[in-house]
């Protein structure tokens, strides 16, 4: 992985934009959506640049950028036609150590700006790591159409209530029950049934136990759509043998890992409301299917 995706609080950060042409009016336009500190160094600017500095949103020097205006910046961007200024400037910002991304150059680049889906609290970045930025549009498009206009309000409904949650429910364990109910119920709509859906998913009960079982020599790739949320549900993972990277991307990050237990272990385990994903080879799995009839068995094509 040569970028990796982190998420700057923007609300304590200061941007310079070099340059206000077409390419920079791009960039501004994403970068005014933030709560950063913006300034706009270029002789001649468009009038989308003038419309953001007479809104009071950007800082506007108009004139040829100089080495000085990088100081006490964290993040630069160089978007001018002016191949040496872009290079003379970025290697200064790295002398002072700055963050620079000289647009449409990702050579040049510490840091690049992925394609964004926003939905509020909801922000989705799509790279690919400037080798086919149309693909990542394209791409872009696609999830916009699935991801609906309310999960904005919806998030910030959440986000809200979270206190509330963290005050009725004092267990982890009890809170993530609560929040998979409530997205069970409610899905990714806020309407009036909203606050209905919430107050019912208090009520929601003890936790229902699973057994999840896979063989090692399983090919994840070919494991039907609907195993996916089963694996990311999944509280311990219990296997003797170290499980594959492609595995742990599948399954939740905070699983625990657990050694090889007693049927009886198992058992006791999954009354206590605990899912589990138990790793083992092919016969052990079909053991383990006799002994358990209400273990899901993850397998290619079925479940």
């Amino acid at each position: 992985m040569q970028y990796f995706p982190l998420f700057v609080d923007t609300s304590r950060i200061r941007v310079l934009l070099v340059g206000a042409g077409e390419v920079a009016s791009r960039k501004l336009d994403l970068l005014a959506r933030t709560e950063a500190e913006i300034h706009v160094v270029a002789p001649k600017v468009s009038a989308e640049v003038e419309a953001y500095a007479a809104s009071g949103r950007i800082w506007l020097s108009r004139r040829c950028a100089e080495e000085r205006d990088l100081a006490e910046r964290e993040l630069v961007y160089l978007a001018t036609a002016d191949s040496h200024l872009n290079q003379t400037l970025a290697s200064k910002a790295r002398e002072l150590g700055v963050w620079v991304n000289v647009v449409d150059t990702p050579s040049e680049c510490d840091f690049i700006t992925p394609s964004i889906v926003d939905r509020g609290r909801l922000v989705m970045a799509i790279s690919t790591a400037g080798a086919a930025p149309v693909f990542a549009r394209d791409l872009r498009a696609k999830l916009e159409t699935l991801l609906p206009p309310s999960l904005s309000p919806l998030l910030d409904f959440i986000a809200e209530h979270r206190e509330e949650v963290q005050q009725r429910l004092p267990s982890v364990d009890a809170r993530r029950r609560f929040w998979e109910h409530f997205f069970k119920l409610n899905g990714d709509r806020f309407d009036a049934s909203t606050r209905e859906n919430f107050e019912l998913s208090f009520a929601s009960g003890e936790a229902q136990g699973e057994l999840l079982l896979l063989a090692d020599d399983c090919h994840l790739q070919l494991l039907p759509l609907a195993a996916m949320p089963m694996l990311q549900r999944i509280d311990s993972l219990i296997t003797d043998a170290a499980p594959t990277a492609e595995l742990l991307e599948l399954i939740r990050r905070d699983a625990s890992r657990t050694a090889p237990m007693a049927d009886s272990g198992l058992l006791a385990s999954y009354q206590a409301g605990m899912r589990m994903l138990r790793l083992a080879d092919a016969n052990e799995v079909a053991r383990l299917k006799a002994a358990f009839p209400f273990a899901k068995h993850l397998r290619p094509g079925a479940i």
